[in-house]
């Protein structure tokens, strides 16, 4: 089913139906942005997506290098930075993440840059792989 022109659409998920994970970008947040162009002359989606995609490589580089240099407040600011943006093109579980490791740095607690950054960052990827596979080739 293609949702604008030059569209072929992947799905953002695990193969392997009822144990399936969700998708990573809810479909839900991505029919509102849909419906800024409908007929998806402008390239809204597009333009959109791909500027999320430039913005988290980005901020993944970033989230690294704050844990390779042990920098807690680094790691917290970035993971504030694509709390909203993620969430806004669905990455649900991205922001919700985000949202964690962002208050355990500005708690102070050393453990943001342990296994929830790990786990963030993990699912960074999932999300961007799932981003590249809805913009058009």
């Amino acid at each position: 089913m293609n949702h604008f022109p030059g569209h072929r659409r992947r799905h953002a998920e695990h193969p392997g139906g009822a144990g399936a994970t969700p998708e990573v970008l809810d479909p839900a947040a991505l029919a509102r942005l849909r419906q800024l162009d409908p007929d998806g002359t402008r390239g809204f989606l597009t333009q959109v997506l791909r500027t999320f995609e430039s913005s988290l490589v980005r901020h993944l580089a970033a989230l690294a290098e704050a844990q390779a240099q042990g920098d807690l407040k680094r790691a917290g600011d970035v993971a504030h930075t694509l709390k909203s943006s993620s969430a806004s093109i669905g990455a649900l579980a991205f922001a919700q993440g985000c949202a964690a490791v962002e208050k355990l740095a500005r708690a102070g607690d050393a453990a943001a840059l342990g296994a929830p950054l790990v786990t963030l960052m993990a699912e960074g990827a999932r999300v961007l792989a799932a981003v590249r596979a809805m913009l058009p080739a």
